[in-house]
Protein backbone atom coordinates (compact mmCIF):
# COMPACT_ATOMS: atom_id res chain seq x y z
CA UNK A 1 0.00 0.00 0.00
CA UNK A 2 1.26 3.45 -1.00
CA UNK A 3 1.38 5.84 1.68
CA UNK A 4 1.02 9.56 1.63
CA UNK A 5 2.84 12.32 2.85
CA UNK A 6 0.15 13.27 6.15
CA UNK A 7 0.78 9.09 7.26
CA UNK A 8 4.56 10.04 7.63
CA UNK A 9 4.11 13.30 9.48
CA UNK A 10 1.97 11.20 11.86
CA UNK A 11 4.27 9.14 12.42
CA UNK A 12 6.84 11.55 13.63
CA UNK A 13 4.24 13.24 15.71
CA UNK A 14 3.77 9.75 17.56
CA UNK A 15 7.02 9.92 19.29
CA UNK A 16 8.40 13.34 18.91
CA UNK A 17 12.30 14.23 19.11
CA UNK A 18 12.35 15.94 23.11
CA UNK A 19 16.00 16.62 22.33
CA UNK A 20 17.30 20.15 23.51
CA UNK A 21 18.08 21.41 19.86
CA UNK A 22 15.26 20.03 18.90
CA UNK A 23 12.97 22.36 16.59
CA UNK A 24 10.42 20.45 19.28
CA UNK A 25 12.21 21.80 22.00
CA UNK A 26 13.13 24.94 20.77
CA UNK A 27 9.14 25.61 19.80
CA UNK A 28 8.08 25.06 23.60
CA UNK A 29 10.81 27.73 24.28
CA UNK A 30 9.35 29.98 22.07
CA UNK A 31 5.83 29.42 23.13
CA UNK A 32 6.28 29.92 26.89
CA UNK A 33 7.25 33.41 26.36
CA UNK A 34 4.29 34.63 24.13
CA UNK A 35 0.86 34.82 25.33
CA UNK A 36 -2.28 32.28 26.54
CA UNK A 37 -3.85 32.77 23.40
CA UNK A 38 -1.40 32.93 20.07
CA UNK A 39 -3.48 32.98 16.49
CA UNK A 40 -1.53 31.08 14.08
CA UNK A 41 -1.15 30.98 10.42
CA UNK A 42 -1.22 27.05 9.44
CA UNK A 43 -1.22 24.13 11.73
CA UNK A 44 2.08 22.74 13.15
CA UNK A 45 0.43 19.37 13.09
CA UNK A 46 -1.22 19.64 9.61
CA UNK A 47 -2.12 15.56 9.27
CA UNK A 48 -4.18 16.19 12.89
CA UNK A 49 -5.98 19.34 11.91
CA UNK A 50 -6.72 17.99 8.19
CA UNK A 51 -8.19 14.93 10.22
CA UNK A 52 -10.25 17.09 12.33
CA UNK A 53 -12.25 18.88 9.83
CA UNK A 54 -9.34 22.07 8.88
CA UNK A 55 -9.03 23.48 5.20
CA UNK A 56 -7.02 26.31 4.47
CA UNK A 57 -9.52 28.46 3.29
CA UNK A 58 -11.42 31.68 4.56
CA UNK A 59 -13.45 31.23 7.68
CA UNK A 60 -10.91 28.42 9.00
CA UNK A 61 -8.79 29.98 11.74
CA UNK A 62 -6.07 28.06 13.83
CA UNK A 63 -5.24 29.23 17.72
CA UNK A 64 -2.81 27.99 20.22
CA UNK A 65 -4.06 27.89 23.69
CA UNK A 66 -1.76 27.26 26.56
CA UNK A 67 -3.35 25.76 30.40
CA UNK A 68 -1.56 24.71 33.00
CA UNK A 69 -0.59 21.20 33.89
CA UNK A 70 -1.12 19.36 36.96
CA UNK A 71 -3.96 18.89 39.67
CA UNK A 72 -6.44 21.17 41.23
CA UNK A 73 -4.31 23.41 43.73
CA UNK A 74 -6.06 23.18 46.61
CA UNK A 75 -5.73 25.73 49.83
CA UNK A 76 -4.03 24.24 52.87
CA UNK A 77 -6.52 23.66 55.89
CA UNK A 78 -6.02 25.10 59.09
CA UNK A 79 -8.29 23.01 61.47
CA UNK A 80 -6.86 19.27 62.57
CA UNK A 81 -6.65 16.51 60.49
CA UNK A 82 -4.98 13.35 60.24
CA UNK A 83 -2.41 14.01 57.22
CA UNK A 84 -4.19 11.75 54.63
CA UNK A 85 -7.56 13.53 55.22
CA UNK A 86 -6.08 17.19 53.97
CA UNK A 87 -7.47 17.15 50.85
CA UNK A 88 -4.94 18.47 48.92
CA UNK A 89 -2.45 16.03 47.01
CA UNK A 90 -4.43 14.16 43.88
CA UNK A 91 -7.59 16.05 43.27
CA UNK A 92 -8.02 16.35 39.86
CA UNK A 93 -10.92 18.45 37.46
CA UNK A 94 -13.75 16.62 36.51
CA UNK A 95 -12.70 18.30 32.73
CA UNK A 96 -9.43 17.72 30.90
CA UNK A 97 -7.16 20.13 30.12
CA UNK A 98 -8.21 19.83 26.36
CA UNK A 99 -11.62 20.74 27.21
CA UNK A 100 -10.62 23.75 29.01
CA UNK A 101 -8.38 24.72 26.44
CA UNK A 102 -11.22 24.51 24.08
CA UNK A 103 -13.69 26.50 26.54
CA UNK A 104 -11.29 29.16 26.61
CA UNK A 105 -10.49 29.44 23.09
CA UNK A 106 -14.43 29.69 22.42
CA UNK A 107 -14.54 32.83 25.02
CA UNK A 108 -11.55 34.43 23.38
CA UNK A 109 -13.27 34.34 20.19
CA UNK A 110 -17.02 34.62 20.92
CA UNK A 111 -17.44 35.06 17.12
CA UNK A 112 -16.28 31.69 15.98
CA UNK A 113 -17.28 28.16 16.78
CA UNK A 114 -14.66 25.67 18.18
CA UNK A 115 -15.06 22.63 15.94
CA UNK A 116 -12.13 20.87 17.20
CA UNK A 117 -8.39 20.92 18.95
CA UNK A 118 -5.15 18.78 19.19
CA UNK A 119 -2.14 18.43 21.44
CA UNK A 120 1.41 19.99 19.77
CA UNK A 121 3.31 19.80 22.96
CA UNK A 122 3.62 19.95 26.86
CA UNK A 123 6.61 21.35 28.99
CA UNK A 124 7.24 21.66 32.56
CA UNK A 125 4.34 23.96 33.33
CA UNK A 126 1.97 24.11 30.20
CA UNK A 127 0.00 21.98 28.06
CA UNK A 128 -0.16 23.51 24.44
CA UNK A 129 -3.18 22.75 22.33
CA UNK A 130 -3.78 23.96 18.52
CA UNK A 131 -7.92 25.02 18.47
CA UNK A 132 -9.29 24.90 14.95
CA UNK A 133 -12.41 27.72 15.05
CA UNK A 134 -14.53 28.34 11.97
CA UNK A 135 -16.59 31.49 11.52
CA UNK A 136 -20.74 30.12 11.06
CA UNK A 137 -21.36 33.65 9.56
CA UNK A 138 -18.53 33.65 6.62
CA UNK A 139 -20.57 33.36 3.06
CA UNK A 140 -17.54 30.54 2.33
CA UNK A 141 -18.66 29.28 5.46
CA UNK A 142 -22.40 28.83 4.67
CA UNK A 143 -21.75 28.23 0.86
CA UNK A 144 -20.02 24.94 1.98
CA UNK A 145 -22.17 21.71 2.13
CA UNK A 146 -19.36 19.84 4.15
CA UNK A 147 -19.43 22.34 6.89
CA UNK A 148 -22.64 24.56 7.13
CA UNK A 149 -24.15 22.44 9.41
CA UNK A 150 -21.87 24.55 11.83
CA UNK A 151 -23.75 27.65 11.24
CA UNK A 152 -27.42 26.08 12.63
CA UNK A 153 -28.14 27.49 15.83
CA UNK A 154 -28.51 24.45 17.23
CA UNK A 155 -24.65 23.86 17.21
CA UNK A 156 -23.83 27.52 18.99
CA UNK A 157 -21.44 26.85 22.05
CA UNK A 158 -20.46 23.36 21.10
CA UNK A 159 -17.19 23.37 23.11
CA UNK A 160 -19.20 24.53 26.06
CA UNK A 161 -21.94 21.49 25.90
CA UNK A 162 -19.15 18.99 25.40
CA UNK A 163 -19.81 18.47 21.59
CA UNK A 164 -16.12 18.77 20.79
CA UNK A 165 -14.29 15.10 19.91
CA UNK A 166 -12.69 16.28 23.73
CA UNK A 167 -15.89 17.07 25.43
CA UNK A 168 -17.30 13.76 23.94
CA UNK A 169 -14.39 11.67 25.20
CA UNK A 170 -14.93 13.92 28.57
CA UNK A 171 -18.18 13.12 28.91
CA UNK A 172 -17.61 9.15 28.07
CA UNK A 173 -18.96 8.87 25.14
CA UNK A 174 -16.62 6.83 23.27
CA UNK A 175 -17.81 3.79 25.18
CA UNK A 176 -20.46 1.70 24.34
CA UNK A 177 -22.93 -1.33 26.00
CA UNK A 178 -22.12 -3.31 29.21
CA UNK A 179 -20.62 -0.64 31.70
CA UNK A 180 -21.72 2.54 29.66
CA UNK A 181 -25.25 2.39 30.34
CA UNK A 182 -26.21 5.87 32.10
CA UNK A 183 -24.26 7.86 29.74
CA UNK A 184 -26.67 8.54 27.06
CA UNK A 185 -28.14 11.30 26.42
CA UNK A 186 -26.10 12.62 29.74
CA UNK A 187 -24.66 11.74 32.61
CA UNK A 188 -27.09 14.31 34.23
CA UNK A 189 -30.31 13.54 32.08
CA UNK A 190 -30.09 9.93 32.32
CA UNK A 191 -32.31 9.39 35.40
CA UNK A 192 -34.15 12.76 34.51
CA UNK A 193 -32.79 14.26 37.79
CA UNK A 194 -30.42 16.75 36.24
CA UNK A 195 -33.44 19.14 36.07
Amino acid sequence: MVRNMYSFLAEQWKKPDTSFNSPYKQRLIQWRKEGSFVRVDKPVRVDRARSLGYKAKQGYIVVRARVRRGGLRKPDIRGGRKPSKRGISKITPAKNTQRMAEERTARRYPNMEVLNSYWVGEDGKYHYYEVILVDPHHPAIEKDPKINWICYPGHRGRAFRGKTSAGQKGRGLRNKGKGAEKVRPSIRAHDGKGK
